[in-house]
Order: C-alpha cells, then sequence, then structure tokens
C-alpha cells in the first residue's frame, strides 16, 4: 500500500494527498506525502501542487481526472486504463483512488506523468459514511472530471449526485461472479439512481449496451460503446516455448490460457475440460497468471490426476507465452471483451472458448463453432480436441482472428475514443453493431 516516510498513510482519507511524480523508470513510486489542510486548499486553489515541504511546482494547465477503482491491482480493466493514460500523457493530471489500497497496476504506468497514487481508508465504514467521504473528497480534491469504475465505486457516483459536482463519465467492464447470470435487483435500483444524471456511461460490449439501455434504463444519448483496443504490434511475433520450466515434448501440443486466478476466471473448469481430452493426444496444460485461486487450482489438478501435465507459469507478459500456446482457451463464468482473447487473437491463435459476453462475436466468424455453451464441458473438450487434431484450422483460425482485431480492435482505435471522451467533446456517441446478444434481466 502507499507509505509515507516508511508509515502507512493515516486513515483520515479524505485529506488531501500532495502528488510526486512517478519514477523515470516507468514503475510508480509511492513516496505520497500527506498535506495539511490549509496547504492543500491552497495548492488546489492556485493550480499548483507542491510536495509536503517542497517547492511549488509549475501551473498545470490540463484538466485534473480523478479516477475511482474498486482495485488498482493487476487485472484487464486496471491494465487497459493505465494504457490509456501512458497515451494521454501530460494532457491531463491524474488522480487514482484504489478502494482496497491495491496498487499494482501502477507499476506500468509511465513516468513522466502527473499523476497520484492516492490511499483509502482500510476500516469499512458503513454505507452512509463512505458516501460522506466520497462526496467531502469530491469537495477538496475538486476535479474537472470524475471517472467511476464498476460497481465497486458505485458510492462515489452517488455522492456525485447527492452533492452535484464535476462532470463525471461511469466505464462499467463487467461483472463479478454474483451477477454473471442475471442483475441483482438491489445492485439495479442503485445503478439506475446513481447513473441516471451523469454525463456518460461507457461500455465494452454489446451485451453491457443493452444491460445499459434496457436493464438500467439509461437514455441513449448517455451510453458509449467504447470496444476495448490491444497493441496489434505487441503481438505480432510471440516468442515460442520460451515458457520458464517448460521443454517441448516431441509432437507434444499446448493448451493455455492467460488470467487472474480469480473466481470469476473459472480456470477450475478448463482443468477438469482438459482432464477429459483423449490422453492419445500428447498435450500439456499452460496457465498463465496469479491470484488468489492459485493453491486450490494446483490441488484440484492433483485430485483430476493431471498435475504433471499442468504449468502454472505466475505472472508474466502475455507474450511471453501466447506463442507457445497451439490453443488459447478461455474458460471465465463472465466476461464483456476480455483483453486475454483480444492478445490471443493478435498472436494469431486459434480460440476455443465458453460463450460469455460478446466472446463469440468478437472471434473471426471462421473461429465461432469452437465457442461452446458455458456449462457444457463435453462440448468444451470436444472444441480443443478438433483444433488440437487439425494443425491447418489452427493456423488458418489464427491469421483471420489477427486480421479481424487488427482491423476492428486497435488499441488506437481506442485510445481516439477515450481522448475525445475525457476531452468533453459530444461529438462521440458510438452505437454497437445490431443484431447483439440480450442480457437476462
Amino acid at each position: 500500500m502507499l507509505s509515507v516516510e516508511g508509515q502507512h498513510l493515516a486513515p483520515d482519507f479524505p485529506r488531501y494527498v500532495a502528488p510526486v511524480p512517478l519514477a523515470k523508470s516507468g514503475r510508480a513510486r509511492t513516496r505520497a506525502a500527506m498535506a495539511t489542510e490549509n496547504g492543500a486548499d491552497a495548492a488546489v486553489t492556485s493550480g499548483t501542487f507542491a510536495e509536503f515541504g517542497g517547492a511549488a511546482t509549475k501551473p498545470l494547465l490540463c484538466e485534473h481526472m480523478l479516477h475511482v477503482f474498486p482495485s488498482f491491482g493487476i487485472g484487464g480493466l486496471p491494465l487497459r486504463m493505465v494504457r490509456v493514460i501512458n497515451h494521454l500523457g501530460r494532457r491531463f493530471r491524474h488522480t487514482v483512488i484504489a478502494l482496497d489500497n491495491n496498487f499494482e497496476a501502477a507499476e506500468e504506468l509511465a513516468g513522466d506523468l502527473d499523476l497520484l497514487l492516492s490511499a483509502s481508508p482500510e476500516q469499512k465504514r458503513g454505507a452512509f459514511r463512505t458516501l460522506l467521504d466520497s462526496a467531502f473528497a469530491l469537495r477538496r480534491l475538486r476535479p474537472d472530471l470524475l471517472v467511476t469504475y464498476n460497481w465497486g465505486a458505485i458510492e462515489w457516483a452517488m455522492a456525485n449526485r447527492l452533492l452535484p459536482g464535476p462532470r463525471h463519465i461511469h466505464i462499467e467492464a463487467g461483472f463479478g461472479r454474483r451477477e454473471a447470470d442475471s442483475q441483482l435487483r438491489r445492485r439495479v435500483l442503485f445503478r439506475r439512481w446513481a447513473l441516471a444524471r451523469c454525463a456518460l456511461v461507457v461500455v465494452p460490449s454489446r451485451l453491457l449496451h443493452d444491460v445499459a439501455r434496457r436493464i438500467w434504463r439509461l437514455p441513449a444519448e448517455r451510453v458509449a460503446y467504447v470496444p476495448n483496443g490491444v497493441d496489434v504490434m505487441r503481438f505480432s511475433s510471440p516468442a515460442r516455448d520460451m515458457v520458464p520450466g517448460f521443454t517441448r515434448g516431441r509432437n507434444e501440443l499446448v493448451i493455455g490460457t492467460v488470467a487472474p486466478l480469480r473466481p470469476e476466471k473459472n480456470v477450475g473448469r478448463l482443468l477438469r475440460v482438459f482432464a477429459m481430452l483423449d490422453v492419445s493426444v500428447s498435450a500439456r496444460l499452460v496457465i498463465a497468471g496469479d491470484g488468489a485461486e492459485r493453491g486450490p487450482l494446483k490441488r484440484l489438478a492433483g485430485e483430476l490426476g493431471i498435475a504433471d501435465r499442468v504449468i502454472f507459469t505466475g505472472r508474466v507478459a502475455p507474450e511471453a507465452v501466447l506463442g507457445t500456446f497451439d490453443v488459447f482457451a478461455l474458460s471465465s463464468d463472465t466476461e464483456q471483451m476480455p483483453n486475454a482473447l483480444l492478445e490471443a487473437m493478435a498472436a494469431s491463435r486459434a480460440v476455443a472458448a465458453v460463450d460469455v459476453g460478446d466472446v463469440k462475436s468478437i472471434v473471426c466468424q471462421e473461429n465461432r463453432e469452437f465457442i461452446v455453451r458455458r456449462d457444457d464441458g463435453p462440448a468444451f473438450a470436444q472444441a480443443i480436441m478438433q483444433l488440437l487434431h487439425v494443425p491447418e484450422k489452427r493456423h488458418m483460425l489464427g491469421l483471420k482472428n489477427r486480421e479481424r482485431v487488427v482491423a476492428q480492435f486497435s488499441q488506437e482505435q481506442m485510445f481516439a475514443a477515450y481522448s475525445e471522451l475525457f476531452a468533453a467533446r459530444p461529438a462521440l456517441r458510438r452505437e454497437p453493431p445490431t443484431g447483439h446478444k440480450k442480457c437476462a434481466g
């Protein structure tokens, strides 16, 4: 977590925290200093910021964006927004609040940003107190733009409606396991009220666009569809057989996935499906990622009798492992537009996956027969086996998947969309393509 001179930040947040430049290496420095009440207010009023006990910096002429994340840990949404923030550069000044004080994604931030990582109180205060704290923090920090992310930041959205403050954009990237099948009534009502007056709700999938319009009852002009984007050049030539601890055997094939090991990713489903595969095919399963589920997943592999054919790499760069995969597999309970899928497609991988979110419409047309019903394990196993048996098919699907990503889901398109949204230009109101899937209410 953030610290000051080796001490934990005081839990009386939302006091103002003076910003400190990030390290030139690109890894976020968390040497933040707690400013005094008067000093902080003066700094905000004058448009200049100073380190606690240091000299004032030059006036900042760009907008101040306040980002409120449930977590800024390693995951699709934080890492995606890190890329967006890096792209924006010094056009904006940023304050990032992680409500769980996990700032691991900040390691990927560029070193020349005007950006502050701000701690949140560790103790639970109750919904009403949290709402008040959020409202007071907005008054104190005085951002020009509030950006909230997912359900976990909904109280900040509510605070901004309760005491009208800055322009507000809410980015909804998906749901946890509790809402994998349907929306929770209580959360629907909170979202309807909290988001009713925000300037824009941004969603990355056609399914989420339908949810926002039909279930949350938001007007069309305040819902923007912005697909996720991937750095296609980064994955153009992924390294093959460079997975730590892995040596490919003769005629051996590799099924792989890249995911933070959290319950909603349901990597256990992939382990069970792998155990169902025909043993006459020499294959191994590579699971790239880390998280709280790693221990239980290792135990499950042992119980299934496949531990000697499963490799857990821990956290690695996706491009370091994707080239090793003959088939990329995705087994999540809930997704919308998964970054890992786009990266696998950019790396020219064939895909076998469960049909969640927009997954089936994201892959190329020819690959869609290998996207199966979420809870149909035998069909998932069959899809993987069919791809393993036909190398020419895998190669063709990989090329077409890459072509589709380059044409439709490049990060340049995503950067242009977010730049327009954050600059408050009203022209961007993107509707998803027609014929999209409806979500159960």
